[in-house]
């Protein structure tokens, strides 16, 4: 891999520890303010918001100037929802600010290595990326956590950092660094040298080019199943973080801490599937771990009857490894087909309003569900059914569009 490719990776990874680490300490502070408990899932909500509801107009934003650019721009939105929360704003809008930025950093990180690597690299590329994600996940969740200890957050305040009141303020000067690092790491990203299309002004050219961009994307044979796939991944993969948590408490009797821990159990296997596709699947073969969709949804099927915490561990390995191994392929299959349609930002932007539709969606239901008095089980047995269902029938409509294109090209093998 190129140098460029390692800076983009380090710009990513400390602008996602931030993020999650900014979690952890916006939940504390409301815990302080005494919010209502509702208002926990609600940062989530917030900050996945921006992702559906400027879909239409963050793609065209990072394909309209360097990706570098757009980066720095974003991370620098994220800096102020950041300083936000530092001067005082509700948690709740800092935080919708931050995922802004997020919303807008998503299709230049993603879209620049499109633009900036061979397509044989870009299932290696996509493992990278997913594993350091995940990786930020894990360390910011942990790096949060560590930040509102009162032992901590005492030494920090002992430092007598300018501006800095109290613990709370000390621990958001601290994530607000890890911005300023990605920032420098922005900065030094390479030009890709790719021409790039202005910005149309008008915002209804915008929706309807998006709109555009969507169909064409859902139509494409290729592009329609990959996005099946990650769409799917991503509600799953939400949904699933709530259900690791109640069944751990109900099967389990761990507390909401160890719990929690479950969760990056989970995420290490992500990290693993996803290293083991980036070294073992091309993007040619990138369809063939369709059926691993489905074993992952089974498997789910087995949390109903452990309840032994090692036994539990090794069984969030292996799912979160199942999950790793078939989306990171069909994440470059989607980039690839993306980039040739409309162009990386564009394609991205796509992406992530289907799967953040599919977010809110998915864990809406399952709340619903948690509402209604089913019991975790019977949940696990739904979401478990659900995901393998989903996945065979994904995996038929590709069969078929396989032999429409055999049939196609035989007739036109005879016409000739």
């Amino acid at each position: 891999m190129p140098l460029g490719f390692y800076i983009i990776m380090a710009a990513q990874f400390f602008s996602a520890l931030a993020d999650n680490a900014l979690l952890i300490v916006a939940i504390a502070l409301l815990r302080d303010m005494a919010a209502p408990s509702e208002y926990e899932p609600l940062l989530k909500l917030f900050f996945t918001l921006s992702y559906v509801g400027l879909a239409a107009f963050v793609g065209a934003y990072a394909d309209s100037m360097p990706k570098w650019r757009v980066m720095l721009i974003s991370n620098t939105i994220k800096i102020g929802g950041c300083l936000m929360l530092f001067f005082g704003t509700h948690p709740l809008l800092a935080y919708a600010v931050i995922g802004l930025g997020a919303a807008a950093y998503s299709p230049a990180k993603y879209g620049i290595l499109t633009e900036y690597l061979p397509h044989r690299l870009l299932v290696i590329a996509n493992g990278w990326i997913e594993g350091l994600t995940v990786g930020a996940i894990i360390i910011g969740t942990v790096m949060g956590g560590i930040l509102i200890r009162a032992d901590v957050s005492g030494w920090l305040l002992a430092l007598d950092l300018p501006l800095v009141g109290s613990a709370f303020e000390a621990s958001v000067m601290v994530i607000g660094t890890l911005y300023l690092v990605a920032a420098v790491f922005n900065v030094y990203i390479p030009d890709t040298g790719v021409d790039h299309k202005p910005l149309k002004n008008n915002p209804l050219y915008l929706i309807h080019d998006f709109n555009h961009c969507l169909k064409l994307l859902w139509r494409d044979k290729l592009g329609q199943i990959s996005l099946a796939v990650t769409t799917l991944f991503w509600g799953a993969g939400a949904t699933l973080q709530f259900i690791v948590i109640k069944w751990a408490e109900h099967n389990l009797g761990l507390s909401l801490s160890q719990a929690s821990m479950l969760q990056g159990v989970v995420a290490i296997g992500i990290a693993a599937g996803a290293i083991l596709a980036a070294r073992l699947v091309t993007l040619r073969r990138s369809l063939k771990v369709i059926p691993l969709g489905i074993a992952m949804g089974l498997v789910v099927l087995v949390m109903t009857v452990v309840t032994d915490s090692r036994i539990a561990m090794v069984l969030m390995v292996v799912i979160g490894a199942l999950a790793g191994f078939f989306v990171v392929p069909m994440n470059a299959l989607l980039q690839h087909r993306g980039h040739i349609l409309m162009g990386a930002g564009h394609s991205i932007a796509v992406q992530n309003f289907n799967e953040n539709l599919s977010i809110l969606v998915m864990t809406g239901s399952y709340a619903v569900l948690i509402m209604l008095g089913l019991s975790i089980n019977a949940v696990i047995v739904m979401f478990g059914l659900f995901v393998a269902v989903s996945m065979y029938l994904v995996k038929l409509r590709h069969e078929l569009n396989q032999r429409q294109h055999d049939a196609v090209s035989l007739l036109e093998d005879r016409s000739h």
